[in-house]
């Protein structure tokens, strides 16, 4: 499964570095991006995994950018 998101805010391009390696080493996960110039997040995981895999992105995201929204693109 794959699912989409747009990171409103997201204005460090270290810190989309950071949240792509952190979401890569979930469990689950097959394979994450984060696009820094379009402010695009891609998780490719396991359907039964997505929900959890999905909030745990959210809590990393929000450490490394607290005012960064995620939206389902």
């Amino acid at each position: 499964m794959k699912k989409k998101f747009i990171l409103k805010g997201l204005d460090c391009a270290n810190c989309a570095a950071k949240m792509e390696k952190a979401i890569n080493e979930l469990d689950g996960v097959k394979e994450a991006s984060v696009n820094f110039f379009t402010t695009k997040l891609i998780i490719e995981g396991e359907d039964e995994k997505m929900p959890k895999i999905i909030e745990a992105a959210e809590k990393i995201i929000k450490k490394i950018e607290p005012d960064t929204l995620i939206i389902k693109a």
